[in-house]
């Protein structure tokens, strides 16, 4: 089993992610490449103690950027949406 550091990578902290999405108590994360569902959810339920309940991830395709005359490729990197039972909240900005 990966460890809670390899699954979860970040909370994205975007426009999107905390202006409409925690009305809908629904978090975006960045999570690791090889992880899956069923770890990401096992991960925040255990990290934040909270209820998940359902998750949705997706692959983020870097984009192609120019440096100088040469060109590069950011890296690919995956992304989780996780809704949470009714009840449940994180707080991402404690301090």
């Amino acid at each position: 089993m990966r460890s809670i550091a390899e699954i979860l990578v970040r909370p994205l902290t975007t426009e999107k992610s905390t202006t409409q999405l925690p009305t809908d108590s629904e978090y975006a994360f960045e999570v690791g490449m090889a992880a899956n569902k069923l770890e990401v959810k096992q991960a925040i339920e255990s990290f934040y103690a909270v209820e998940v309940a359902d998750v949705r991830t997706l692959v983020v395709r870097g984009k192609v950027k120019r440096h100088g005359r040469r060109f590069g490729k950011q890296r690919n990197w995956k992304k989780a949406y996780v809704r949470l039972k009714d009840g449940h909240s994180i707080n991402l900005f404690e301090a």
